[in-house]
Formats: structure tokens, C-alpha cells, sequence
């Protein structure tokens, strides 16, 4: 139970993007007001959640719609957290955990950035998205499967406590303490990532012996 948790948590803690989101949102809300910030941090978290949450319950349907199989998915999926985590080590932004350069200008644009960028693509994002179906149709029994609804719940209001308090955290931390914490929770995640690939071919049966999906 402990172990399925946390492996979930660390995974979506880093997909989520927990540890980024302070400095992106401080700069895109560095003109608004703090009642403003709260109803943006809010909305967006309430959306991203909505957004997750159908790929948590819809995810099995939404393979077996495209005939996409478990091992398949436990190998692709550990492969796109695999450049996720290796951006998060070296300091590097793409469009799996945050924003592009393009959407972020496009943000600051934006008199409400609760649903675009914040909801989508900085909270829940392709990786997010990914690794929440990934989590869930790999779970073994029905409480692994609520473990990690419980972790990604937790995530998410992590998260948005994180919004509400960016502006102090990014006087805080600064960009070396940033960069301290993604690089430690993409060294994680790495491990993680290549631990999904090892299991999604060894489940796949392309080593000679299938362990089930």
C-alpha cells in the first residue's frame, strides 16, 4: 500500500509539475491582485483536477477504443516521463510538464489564465495525462487503483496550495532552489521512468515470458 502510493505521488508530484509551477505562475499573475491569484489558482486547479480525474476513470476505455494494450502503454509512458525527467535534471523546459515559450507569452496576454496555460498544459499536461492512465490501468487490485486517485488528490491540493503562496516561494527559493528541487525530483523520476519500460517488456512477452498485463 505504502509502496503503490508513493511510487504514484513521486510520479505525479514531477508530472504535475509542483516544484515548476510557483515561478511560472508568479510571473504570469505578477500584476493581479492576491483575490485575483486565488480565484485563478483555484479554478485552474478545480479544471486540471476534472481533466484527470476522466482520464483516471475513463483510461482502460480509452485504450481498449484505440486497442491499445497495458504493456504497451507501461513502456510508452515510461519513456515520455524518461524525457520529462532528463528535461527536470538538466534544468531544460518543453511542453510535458509546463509551458512552451510560445504559450507562456500567449499567457501573459490573457486577462484569465485559469484555464489556458494554467489548467492545461501546466497542470494537467500531456505528462500528467500520461502518467494518470498509466498509474491507473497498471494498479493490481481496486485499492491500489483508489491509492492512486488519493495520491493524485493529495498532488493537486499540493499544488494549489503552492499557487497561493508562489509569490513568497519564488522570493524564497529563487532560481537555485528551483532548480535544486527539480533536478532531485527528476533524478527520481528517472528511475521511476526506466522501472515502467522494464516492466512494460517484460509484461509484453517480447523477452520470451510474459508476466500478465
Amino acid at each position: 500500500m505504502t509502496s503503490t502510493f508513493l511510487v504514484a505521488f513521486a510520479t505525479l508530484f514531477a508530472t504535475v509539475g509542483v516544484a515548476d509551477i510557483a515561478f511560472i505562475f508568479a510571473g504570469l499573475t505578477q500584476k493581479n491582485t492576491n483575490a485575483q491569484r486565488f480565484a485563478f489558482a483555484t479554478r485552474g486547479v478545480v479544471i486540471a483536477a476534472t481533466i484527470l480525474l476522466f482520464f483516471a476513470f475513463a483510461g482502460h476505455a480509452i485504450l481498449d477504443i484505440f486497442g491499445v494494450t497495458i504493456p504497451a502503454l507501461r513502456t510508452a509512458g515510461g519513456v515520455l516521463l524518461l524525457l520529462i525527467a532528463i528535461d527536470m535534471v538538466f534544468a531544460r523546459h518543453s511542453g510535458g510538464t509546463g509551458t512552451t515559450d510560445e504559450e507562456e507569452a500567449e499567457g501573459h496576454a490573457r486577462e484569465d489564465i485559469s484555464v489556458f496555460p494554467l489548467a492545461m498544459p501546466l497542470l494537467a499536461g500531456p505528462g500528467a495525462i500520461s502518467a494518470v492512465i498509466l498509474l491507473t490501468t497498471s494498479a493490481k487490485s481496486d485499492l491500489d487503483y483508489w491509492l492512486v486517485i488519493g495520491a493524485l488528490v493529495v498532488v493537486l491540493v499540493l499544488a494549489w496550495l503552492t499557487l497561493l503562496v508562489a509569490i513568497p516561494i519564488q522570493r524564497l527559493l529563487g532560481l537555485t532552489g528551483l532548480s535544486v528541487v527539480s533536478r532531485v525530483v527528476g533524478i527520481l523520476l528517472t528511475a521511476l521512468a526506466i522501472q515502467f519500460v522494464f516492466d512494460g517488456i517484460k509484461a509484453s512477452g517480447l523477452l520470451g515470458v510474459a508476466t500478465g498485463s
